[in-house]
Protein backbone atom coordinates (compact mmCIF):
# COMPACT_ATOMS: atom_id res chain seq x y z
CA UNK A 1 0.00 0.00 0.00
CA UNK A 2 0.76 3.70 -0.33
CA UNK A 3 3.50 4.73 2.04
CA UNK A 4 2.07 6.62 4.93
CA UNK A 5 5.14 9.29 4.63
CA UNK A 6 3.69 10.10 0.89
CA UNK A 7 -0.08 9.59 0.50
CA UNK A 8 -1.13 13.33 1.59
CA UNK A 9 1.40 13.78 -1.90
CA UNK A 10 0.09 10.94 -3.54
CA UNK A 11 -3.90 12.24 -2.81
CA UNK A 12 -3.00 15.60 -4.17
CA UNK A 13 -1.17 14.79 -7.55
CA UNK A 14 -4.41 12.29 -7.85
CA UNK A 15 -6.66 14.97 -7.23
CA UNK A 16 -4.80 16.93 -9.82
CA UNK A 17 -4.83 15.01 -12.25
CA UNK A 18 -8.29 13.46 -11.97
CA UNK A 19 -9.14 17.31 -12.40
CA UNK A 20 -7.16 17.89 -15.37
CA UNK A 21 -8.57 14.32 -17.24
CA UNK A 22 -12.56 15.06 -15.65
CA UNK A 23 -13.11 17.61 -18.30
CA UNK A 24 -15.10 18.20 -22.00
CA UNK A 25 -12.44 17.21 -24.12
CA UNK A 26 -12.25 13.90 -22.65
CA UNK A 27 -15.56 12.84 -24.12
CA UNK A 28 -14.49 13.37 -27.55
CA UNK A 29 -12.17 10.27 -27.79
CA UNK A 30 -14.43 7.94 -25.17
CA UNK A 31 -17.33 5.77 -25.80
CA UNK A 32 -19.14 7.99 -23.53
CA UNK A 33 -20.48 10.44 -26.19
CA UNK A 34 -22.83 7.87 -28.15
CA UNK A 35 -24.98 7.32 -24.85
CA UNK A 36 -24.42 11.76 -24.55
CA UNK A 37 -26.43 11.47 -27.87
CA UNK A 38 -29.65 10.84 -25.66
CA UNK A 39 -31.79 12.86 -23.31
CA UNK A 40 -33.92 10.32 -21.74
CA UNK A 41 -33.01 8.86 -18.65
CA UNK A 42 -33.85 5.21 -19.57
CA UNK A 43 -32.16 5.82 -23.26
CA UNK A 44 -28.92 7.08 -22.00
CA UNK A 45 -28.74 3.44 -19.88
CA UNK A 46 -30.06 1.49 -22.19
CA UNK A 47 -27.36 2.44 -24.68
CA UNK A 48 -24.55 2.69 -21.50
CA UNK A 49 -24.96 -0.49 -21.31
CA UNK A 50 -24.44 -1.68 -24.83
CA UNK A 51 -21.79 0.79 -24.89
CA UNK A 52 -20.13 -0.60 -21.69
CA UNK A 53 -20.39 -4.17 -22.93
CA UNK A 54 -18.68 -3.76 -26.80
CA UNK A 55 -15.95 -1.37 -25.09
CA UNK A 56 -12.70 -3.26 -25.21
CA UNK A 57 -10.04 -3.13 -28.44
CA UNK A 58 -9.93 0.23 -30.61
CA UNK A 59 -11.60 2.90 -28.83
CA UNK A 60 -12.38 4.04 -32.82
CA UNK A 61 -13.83 1.16 -33.61
CA UNK A 62 -15.97 1.07 -30.39
CA UNK A 63 -17.53 4.50 -31.06
CA UNK A 64 -18.20 3.40 -35.04
CA UNK A 65 -20.05 0.29 -33.50
CA UNK A 66 -21.77 2.64 -31.31
CA UNK A 67 -22.71 4.74 -34.37
CA UNK A 68 -23.97 1.70 -35.65
CA UNK A 69 -26.29 1.16 -32.39
CA UNK A 70 -27.76 4.68 -33.11
CA UNK A 71 -29.23 3.62 -36.80
CA UNK A 72 -30.79 0.36 -35.19
CA UNK A 73 -32.07 2.58 -32.45
CA UNK A 74 -33.37 5.51 -33.95
CA UNK A 75 -34.51 8.10 -31.48
CA UNK A 76 -35.47 6.23 -28.48
CA UNK A 77 -33.65 2.96 -27.53
CA UNK A 78 -36.18 2.31 -24.97
CA UNK A 79 -38.98 2.63 -27.33
CA UNK A 80 -37.14 0.35 -29.58
CA UNK A 81 -36.48 -2.57 -26.78
CA UNK A 82 -39.95 -1.89 -25.63
CA UNK A 83 -41.73 -2.30 -29.20
CA UNK A 84 -40.12 -4.92 -31.02
CA UNK A 85 -41.36 -8.27 -31.20
CA UNK A 86 -39.72 -11.85 -31.30
CA UNK A 87 -39.94 -12.21 -35.02
CA UNK A 88 -38.00 -8.71 -35.72
CA UNK A 89 -35.18 -9.62 -33.04
CA UNK A 90 -34.43 -12.52 -35.00
CA UNK A 91 -33.60 -10.77 -37.72
CA UNK A 92 -30.98 -8.34 -35.67
CA UNK A 93 -27.26 -8.59 -37.45
CA UNK A 94 -25.27 -6.35 -34.76
CA UNK A 95 -22.06 -7.57 -33.82
CA UNK A 96 -18.79 -6.05 -32.50
CA UNK A 97 -15.80 -8.03 -32.44
CA UNK A 98 -16.59 -11.26 -30.45
CA UNK A 99 -19.92 -9.70 -29.59
CA UNK A 100 -22.35 -10.87 -32.28
CA UNK A 101 -25.53 -11.19 -33.67
CA UNK A 102 -26.83 -13.45 -31.35
CA UNK A 103 -25.53 -12.09 -28.40
CA UNK A 104 -27.20 -8.06 -29.63
CA UNK A 105 -30.45 -10.44 -29.81
CA UNK A 106 -30.32 -11.66 -26.58
CA UNK A 107 -29.41 -8.41 -24.99
CA UNK A 108 -32.79 -6.79 -26.53
CA UNK A 109 -34.65 -9.37 -25.34
CA UNK A 110 -33.22 -9.25 -21.89
CA UNK A 111 -33.30 -5.40 -21.60
CA UNK A 112 -37.12 -5.52 -23.01
CA UNK A 113 -38.00 -8.26 -20.01
CA UNK A 114 -36.11 -5.53 -17.53
CA UNK A 115 -38.00 -2.65 -18.43
CA UNK A 116 -41.49 -4.67 -18.69
CA UNK A 117 -41.06 -6.76 -15.45
CA UNK A 118 -38.36 -5.90 -13.21
CA UNK A 119 -38.59 -1.91 -12.87
CA UNK A 120 -35.74 -1.36 -15.18
CA UNK A 121 -31.90 -1.31 -14.76
CA UNK A 122 -31.62 1.31 -12.27
CA UNK A 123 -33.71 -1.01 -9.85
CA UNK A 124 -31.98 -4.33 -11.32
CA UNK A 125 -29.27 -3.01 -10.06
CA UNK A 126 -29.73 -1.38 -6.69
CA UNK A 127 -31.46 -4.22 -4.75
CA UNK A 128 -28.25 -3.94 -2.22
CA UNK A 129 -26.68 -0.69 -0.95
CA UNK A 130 -23.39 -1.69 0.55
CA UNK A 131 -20.03 -0.64 0.56
CA UNK A 132 -19.39 -2.28 -3.01
CA UNK A 133 -21.13 -3.31 -5.97
CA UNK A 134 -20.18 -7.02 -6.15
CA UNK A 135 -23.67 -8.26 -4.62
CA UNK A 136 -25.63 -5.62 -6.89
CA UNK A 137 -23.66 -6.83 -10.16
CA UNK A 138 -24.68 -10.68 -9.16
CA UNK A 139 -28.04 -9.89 -8.61
CA UNK A 140 -28.25 -8.34 -12.11
CA UNK A 141 -26.55 -11.20 -14.11
CA UNK A 142 -29.24 -13.34 -12.36
CA UNK A 143 -31.95 -11.33 -13.92
CA UNK A 144 -30.39 -10.54 -16.94
CA UNK A 145 -29.62 -14.05 -17.51
CA UNK A 146 -32.89 -15.50 -16.20
CA UNK A 147 -34.63 -16.08 -20.12
CA UNK A 148 -33.37 -19.00 -21.73
CA UNK A 149 -29.92 -18.14 -23.66
CA UNK A 150 -26.63 -19.45 -25.09
CA UNK A 151 -23.99 -20.19 -22.47
CA UNK A 152 -21.86 -17.77 -25.15
CA UNK A 153 -23.60 -15.23 -24.07
CA UNK A 154 -22.30 -15.17 -20.56
CA UNK A 155 -18.93 -14.10 -21.47
CA UNK A 156 -20.18 -10.17 -22.00
CA UNK A 157 -21.21 -9.61 -18.30
CA UNK A 158 -18.63 -10.67 -16.02
CA UNK A 159 -19.05 -11.78 -12.40
CA UNK A 160 -17.02 -10.91 -9.45
CA UNK A 161 -18.05 -14.19 -8.18
CA UNK A 162 -16.05 -15.76 -10.57
CA UNK A 163 -13.08 -13.46 -9.98
CA UNK A 164 -13.56 -10.59 -12.58
CA UNK A 165 -13.44 -7.31 -11.78
CA UNK A 166 -16.17 -6.43 -14.15
CA UNK A 167 -14.21 -3.57 -15.84
CA UNK A 168 -17.08 -2.85 -17.97
CA UNK A 169 -19.55 -3.19 -15.80
CA UNK A 170 -17.94 -0.79 -13.24
CA UNK A 171 -17.41 1.97 -15.75
CA UNK A 172 -20.74 1.59 -16.61
CA UNK A 173 -21.69 1.72 -12.96
CA UNK A 174 -19.66 5.22 -12.75
CA UNK A 175 -21.61 6.49 -15.96
CA UNK A 176 -24.61 6.15 -14.19
CA UNK A 177 -23.94 7.29 -10.63
CA UNK A 178 -21.46 9.78 -10.54
CA UNK A 179 -22.77 13.40 -11.06
CA UNK A 180 -20.16 15.42 -12.03
CA UNK A 181 -21.95 17.58 -14.39
CA UNK A 182 -18.82 16.94 -16.65
CA UNK A 183 -18.34 13.53 -18.27
CA UNK A 184 -20.65 11.25 -16.11
CA UNK A 185 -24.39 11.24 -15.92
CA UNK A 186 -25.43 11.12 -12.31
CA UNK A 187 -29.11 10.11 -13.35
CA UNK A 188 -29.15 7.25 -11.14
CA UNK A 189 -29.69 8.09 -7.16
CA UNK A 190 -30.75 4.80 -5.81
CA UNK A 191 -26.83 3.96 -5.48
CA UNK A 192 -24.01 6.64 -3.89
CA UNK A 193 -20.48 7.44 -5.59
CA UNK A 194 -18.85 6.06 -2.81
CA UNK A 195 -19.94 2.32 -3.53
CA UNK A 196 -18.55 2.53 -6.93
CA UNK A 197 -15.27 0.99 -7.87
CA UNK A 198 -13.02 1.78 -10.94
CA UNK A 199 -12.65 -0.04 -13.51
CA UNK A 200 -9.92 -1.44 -13.98
CA UNK A 201 -8.67 -1.97 -17.45
CA UNK A 202 -4.94 -2.33 -18.40
CA UNK A 203 -4.06 1.31 -17.81
CA UNK A 204 -5.23 1.87 -14.77
CA UNK A 205 -3.53 -1.34 -13.25
CA UNK A 206 -0.48 -0.24 -14.62
CA UNK A 207 -0.66 2.88 -13.36
CA UNK A 208 -2.09 2.09 -9.91
CA UNK A 209 0.84 -0.17 -9.41
CA UNK A 210 3.99 2.33 -10.40
CA UNK A 211 2.04 4.29 -7.40
CA UNK A 212 2.05 1.05 -5.35
CA UNK A 213 -2.16 1.54 -5.10
CA UNK A 214 -2.04 -2.64 -5.56
CA UNK A 215 0.44 -5.27 -5.49
CA UNK A 216 -2.06 -8.05 -6.95
CA UNK A 217 -0.31 -8.77 -10.52
CA UNK A 218 -3.60 -9.75 -12.29
CA UNK A 219 -6.45 -7.38 -12.61
CA UNK A 220 -8.80 -9.60 -10.86
CA UNK A 221 -11.41 -9.22 -7.97
CA UNK A 222 -8.29 -9.00 -5.68
CA UNK A 223 -6.69 -6.23 -7.60
CA UNK A 224 -9.98 -4.53 -7.64
CA UNK A 225 -10.52 -4.68 -3.68
CA UNK A 226 -7.02 -3.63 -2.59
CA UNK A 227 -7.67 -0.46 -5.36
CA UNK A 228 -11.17 0.22 -4.06
CA UNK A 229 -9.53 0.15 -0.59
CA UNK A 230 -6.63 2.17 -1.64
CA UNK A 231 -8.96 4.89 -3.37
CA UNK A 232 -11.43 4.95 -0.54
CA UNK A 233 -8.41 6.68 1.82
CA UNK A 234 -8.05 9.62 -0.45
CA UNK A 235 -11.58 10.49 -0.57
CA UNK A 236 -14.38 8.03 0.52
CA UNK A 237 -17.37 9.76 -0.98
CA UNK A 238 -15.89 9.82 -4.26
CA UNK A 239 -13.36 7.26 -4.85
CA UNK A 240 -13.54 6.34 -8.53
CA UNK A 241 -13.03 10.24 -9.60
CA UNK A 242 -9.87 8.74 -9.43
CA UNK A 243 -10.09 6.40 -12.33
CA UNK A 244 -9.93 9.97 -14.69
CA UNK A 245 -6.12 10.23 -12.90
CA UNK A 246 -5.05 6.44 -13.50
CA UNK A 247 -6.47 6.21 -16.61
CA UNK A 248 -5.40 9.78 -17.66
CA UNK A 249 -1.87 9.25 -17.04
CA UNK A 250 -1.79 5.52 -18.18
CA UNK A 251 -3.62 6.54 -21.69
CA UNK A 252 -1.89 10.01 -22.27
CA UNK A 253 1.34 10.26 -20.15
CA UNK A 254 2.50 6.42 -20.70
CA UNK A 255 3.68 6.76 -16.97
Amino acid sequence: MVNALKIDDLKSFLDFKSQYYNNPEFIKEDPIQIPKLYTRKEDIEIMSLLMATISWGNRTSIINSGRKLCNIFGESPLDFVLSINDESIKKLNFYHRTFNYYDFQFFIKSLKNIYLNKGGLESVFSKYNDISNFKNIEHFRSIFFSLKHEKRVEKHISSPNKGSSCKRLHMFLRWMVRNDKIVDFGIWKKLSTSSLSCPLDVHTGRVARKLNLIKSKNNDINALKELDSSLRKFDAIDPVKYDFALFGLGRYESF
